[in-house]
């Protein structure tokens, strides 16, 4: 298996040039690793853990630090550059205190089993570098860490990552850095951190855009394009865009992602936090987290090769489900109809559409969750990936909102497949927390083409009082985000423009060249959205331009805050001409960045 020149390398670090390195196993059979790890661990149950699979490595402290720490560095091993193979982890530490270290690769998701994140203390570190990539961070895709205490010995937790790449619900004892070491010109670029205290300072280094939400600092320092807080105590005062923090006191509305815990009995339970309003800080700061605890055995614990049907079945008879981790190939969409249903995914559990189908399908009903999955298109035409309501929909579900965790979605990369839309918002009030649709610019041989990967709109939304913490979007080929629904909410946009345009005649409608990254409808009169950037890079020196990076309504409710565009080409690369609509300066032909603190009513303000 071989993959393809890595263009991500060369748009975000122009001064590090870095080819992808040979991948391992066997992406076609799915074979597993000749490194990969033992799974003789504490959970029990036939098939690993308790019933979650082989790849759910359950650590007890009994069990011994050396004896974890091989298990651990034997994963990582296996996972360190597997950026497109088909192995998935769940790395699950039971109640206690360990004394290891533990590096986190391509799907690998860690995770503490207790209540609060203090019932799991990692005496060393959760790291995650970019050695893989000689200290590139920028493509640290498709890994978490959650629920855990990080006490690291040397005061200093690295988390270096780029989209897809969340920590959530943590305790730092210490100073925590968002960039690769050692510090220079090394870069990451994307991440995002929620519910979670840092005791020390943050340093955001060369971290290029990042969203902070509902988490407690110590302090900030640093900043590159745009680092945003929302409902996050400790934050940097609000300044554009030198330095460029974006500071959103409170959070409207949100929910915490569900996650799974472990009961005195020694039973699995996964807990789902309560809807907050107008919040600010963490939920578990001052006690226990308000929510429901939902026992594992309301779950149907599906396994790679279950089917489709199999899945559906459950959801009609009132279960939930959890998805181990694992690749699932579904010729057919599960669909979701109850509301309160619980979709919950661990180890970046990966839906693939294998018939040109849809995956998910969720009724217009309150309070679904779906969390910790990947998206996949494995097959050409599929219409959409994900779907919450089916057409135009006048219910409220204000009280008890769907809500979307660490929902991402692949065309291209790791195979050939198009898909035309990601993910579609039918349905009101619909809240998204994380999410990175993603039409591949790099990935295995044969994966990747303008007509290979084929895929119009990452984002549409019909549905009205949307509202998106943490919306990345790159390389789609029409409107990457199309919001057609009033009351529509974004904090952090991250864009890049398709880096595959072959021709300037191929990517234009009308007399406009290009599409817009972001485009709120005509039609639309109340919009907000703060701390936005759009990249472009256009890498097969055929001087392609897009008119504007962002596209809106020119009416007073439509206002856009701290927004940015950046050109990486090189000279006569073509560029972005506008920043919005018809104002703002081109980035073109060359490095360069343009900023605006507010737009609205077709004024700008620099």
């Amino acid at each position: 298996m071989s993959v393809s020149p890595n263009r991500r390398t060369v748009l975000r670090s122009a001064a590090v040039a870095a080819a992808a390195l040979p991948l391992v196993g066997n992406l076609a059979t799915g074979s597993a690793y000749a490194s990969a790890p033992a799974h003789g661990n504490s959970g029990g149950g036939n098939g690993g853990a308790g019933g979650l699979g082989a790849n759910v490595l359950v650590f007890d402290p009994s069990m011994g630090d050396a004896a974890i720490q091989a298990q651990v560095d034997a994963v990582f091993n296996t996972q360190q550059s597997n950026q497109f193979g088909t192995e998935r982890y769940a790395l699950a530490f039971k109640p206690g205190t360990y004394n290891v270290d533990v590096n986190v690769g391509f799907y690998t998701h860690v995770l503490g089993l207790g209540d609060s994140p203090d019932d799991v203390v990692i005496n060393g570190h959760v790291t995650v570098d970019a050695q893989w990539l000689q200290g590139n961070g920028t493509q640290n895709f498709w890994r978490a860490a959650e629920n855990l205490c990080i006490v690291p010995p040397d005061g200093l937790e690295r988390w270096a990552v780029a989209q897809a790449g969340p920590m959530r619900r943590t305790h730092v004892k210490g100073d925590m850095t968002l960039w690769p070491s050692p510090p220079g010109n090394r870069w990451s670029s994307g991440g995002f951190l929620a519910d979670s205290v840092v005791d020390g300072q943050v340093d955001s280094g060369s971290q290029q855009q990042w969203l902070s939400r509902n988490d407690t600092f110590g302090s900030w320092v640093g900043s590159n394009w745009n680092m945003v807080f929302v409902g996050t105590p400790g934050a940097p005062a609000q300044h554009f865009p030198n330095p460029a923090w974006t500071v959103v006191d409170k959070t409207p509305t949100v929910r915490e992602k569900p996650f799974l815990t472990l009961a005195r009995d020694g039973s699995y339970r996964v807990f789902v936090p309560a809807l907050r309003r107008n919040s600010a800080g963490t939920t578990w700061a001052n006690g226990r987290a308000a929510g429901e605890s939902i026992p594992l055995s309301r779950f149907h614990v599906a396994h790679p090769g279950d089917s489709a049907s199999t899945i559906n079945l459950a959801l009609e008879r009132g279960q939930h489900v959890l998805f181990t981790p694992g690749v699932y190939a579904l010729s057919s969409a599960l669909r979701v109809n109850r509301p309160n249903t619980v979709l919950l995914g661990i180890g970046l559990a990966t839906l693939q559409a294998t018939h040109g189908n849809s995956l998910i399908e969720v009724a217009d009903v309150g309070g679904v969750t779906v969390a910790g999955v990947l998206l996949e298109a494995a097959s050409a035409n599929s219409p959409v990936l994900l779907r919450v309501g089916h057409g135009r929909s006048w219910t409220r579900h204000s009280d008890n909102p769907t809500v979307l965790f660490d929902v991402y979605a692949r065309i291209g990369g790791a195979l050939p497949g198009g898909a035309t839309v990601s993910i579609q918002l039918d349905s009101n009030d619909v809240v998204c927390d994380n999410l990175w649709l993603w039409r591949a610019d790099h990935g295995n041989d044969g994966s990747v083409g303008w007509s290979v990967n084929p895929a119009d709109t990452g984002f549409l939304v019909n549905g009205d009082r949307v509202t998106a913490y943490g919306l990345a979007v790159e390389h789609y080929q029409k409107y990457e985000v199309l919001w057609n629904g009033n009351h529509g909410r974004t904090y952090f946009f991250q864009n890049e423009h398709p880096y595959d345009v072959p021709t300037q005649s191929a990517w234009v409608h009308g007399s406009t060249n290009g599409y817009a990254s972001y485009k709120v409808a005509d039609h639309v009169t109340d919009h907000h959205a703060w701390g936005l950037g759009s990249y472009c890079f256009f890498d097969l020196s055929a001087n392609i331009y897009t008119d504007r990076a962002y596209e809106v309504p020119d009416t007073p409710g439509v206002v856009f805050t701290d927004l940015m565009t950046v050109c990486l080409n090189g000279p006569g690369g073509g560029g972005i001409l506008h920043c919005i609509n018809n104002t703002g300066d081109p980035v073109e032909n060359g490095f360069g960045t343009f900023n605006m603190t507010s737009y609205s009513n077709g004024v700008g303000t620099l």
